[in-house]
């Protein structure tokens, strides 16, 4: 029996997704330049014309890479509620965000920095640049409602922050206490101590330092 058209698009459209997972793992584990496109399409289970079908080319497939990471990095900001439970949604969601989405954060950081890959990511970011402003005036306006005295430095301090957890877990993995620093930033915006651990995020460890991490900090701080 023949597919229909809408079965059709459905195939493709998992095709495409899996392609574009696939190359999230590959170019987390291998990098970019010893990334294949033979294994990136046995990993997805198709064969290796629909890279170009689908993306044009390895290029376009790393550039949709770097959009999908800015699709999730935009998404913290559009929350609902109280300026506490915004605040609260944002810090969860990157701190969530951390840990399932390591593989992409991963290639990511190494496409920001490597001179192969770094024109793309500038393009990538020129096309996410009004949604990215948008979201920092999201943020502002939550540290506003809260009545902080200069909610730009705020967002900054937040962004920073938050973006420093992101390199450390890059780097320590599971070692490093993802939802301890979690707790921690609850407590220093003063919001509710959060009654359960993220989803796939480590657990506290009682206020103790995971022995990585701690390590980590000491060189940091030499």
């Amino acid at each position: 029996m023949a597919r229909s058209d809408a079965q059709n698009r459905l195939a493709r459209e998992r095709a495409r997704e899996n392609i574009l997972q696939a190359a999230i793992e590959v170019f987390s584990e291998r990098g970019v330049a010893g990334a294949g496109i033979a294994e990136i399409t046995r990993r997805a289970g198709v064969a290796q014309g629909l890279v170009n079908y689908h993306f044009g080319g390895k290029d376009q497939l790393i550039a949709a890479v770097i959009d999908r990471w800015f699709e999730t990095v935009l998404g913290f900001a559009q929350v609902q509620g109280t300026p506490d439970e915004m605040l609260a949604a944002i810090i969860d969601g990157a701190i969530g965000a951390t840990a399932f989405a390591m593989p992409l954060q991963r290639a990511v950081l190494a496409m920001q920095q490597q001179p192969l890959t770094h024109r793309l990511f500038a393009e990538s970011e020129q096309r996410y640049a009004d949604g990215a402003t948008a979201a920092e005036d999201a943020v502002r306006a939550v540290f506003r409602a809260r009545g902080a005295e200069d909610p730009a430095l705020e967002e900054v301090m937040l962004r920073s922050t938050l973006e420093g957890v992101f390199v450390k877990y890059c780097v320590f993995g599971d070692t490093y206490p993802l939802e301890d620093a979690r707790r921690w930033l609850h407590r220093r915006y003063d919001l509710p101590e959060p009654t359960a651990a993220l989803p796939g995020v480590p657990t506290p460890h009682g206020g103790e330092p995971r022995p990585r991490a701690t390590a980590a900090l000491r060189t940091d701080a030499s």
